[in-house]
């Protein structure tokens, strides 16, 4: 990219704000005066660095990838110093290590973490990568796509990332991802590490877009823990997705509204 398509793409993130977490293609080319074959250029390649994603509407928003630039990202608001309280307070009620996380592509990234008091606990880093697919966060991160963008991020490469213990086709991996939709939440013993029991759910923004997850994990036997511990993380996730701008009453898992037809 030359400088001057850098400043251009520069310029339209910072067209992002608080109060405008959706712009449109044609608004972009008036305000900054460009022809409007220069800003698809520069969506698709703004998109394609993963710093902006592309709306069911057509219009574009801030994604994930702003944040290791340094931009403003979900309305100047850092998520992570937002979901501090909530995942400490998480990680407390239930005593299994909570997490918050969003999706670059096809992998996660961890962003925060609060490590259970227990004696044996899953060990994941700030900052640690994980395979979108295989995991259950990866999963709900996921679940909000449409099926094209689905198909475009995986349907070529499946069969090289299938592992046995997880969906045997991506027929079978979509279908699983519009069951945790409909579910509205996402949990599993052993999907990622035998032995190893997460609760997710999604985290909302003003759009009811979903911009992030949360989890909470813990190895061993976890009994009647998995139920209590969906409370709390279905809890933990609406509260932050308010923090966020999403309405103070979100449809719940089902509502026409979340659903898509896959």
């Amino acid at each position: 990219m030359s400088v001057p398509a850098l400043e251009r793409g520069v310029s339209i993130l910072r067209m992002f704000r608080r109060d405008r977490a959706s712009i449109a293609a044609p608004e972009i080319a008036t305000e900054l005066g460009l022809a409007r074959s220069s800003v698809h250029s520069l969506l698709n390649a703004l998109v394609d660095l993963g710093l902006l994603r592309r709306l069911p509407n057509g219009r574009f928003a801030l994604d994930a990838g702003v944040l290791t630039l340094g931009f403003e990202y979900l309305g100047s608001l850092a998520i992570t110093d937002l979901a501090s309280s909530i995942l400490e307070r998480l990680r407390d009620q239930t005593d299994w290590s909570s997490h918050l996380a969003v999706r670059q592509g096809r992998s996660i990234v961890y962003l925060s973490r609060f490590a259970s008091r227990q004696a044996i606990t899953r060990n994941v880093a700030v900052g640690t990568s994980l395979p979108a697919h295989s995991t259950v966060m990866g999963r709900i991160l996921l679940s909000d796509l449409e099926p094209t963008a689905l198909r475009a991020l995986y349907a070529e490469e499946w069969d090289n990332l299938i592992e046995s213990r997880r969906a045997t086709s991506f027929a079978d991996f979509m279908a699983m991802l519009r069951a945790d939709r409909e579910r509205g939440y996402a949990a599993s013993n052993g999907f990622h590490e035998p032995g190893v029991g997460v609760v997710a759910a999604p985290v909302r923004d003003a759009s009811l877009q979903i911009v992030a997850a949360i989890n909470a994990v813990a190895v061993g036997d976890h009994g009647s823990g998995m139920e209590q511990a969906t409370s709390h993380v279905l809890a933990a996730a609406r509260e932050l997705s308010r923090l966020l701008g999403a309405p103070a009453t979100m449809p719940e898992a089902g509502d026409t509204l979340l659903e898509r037809q896959i």
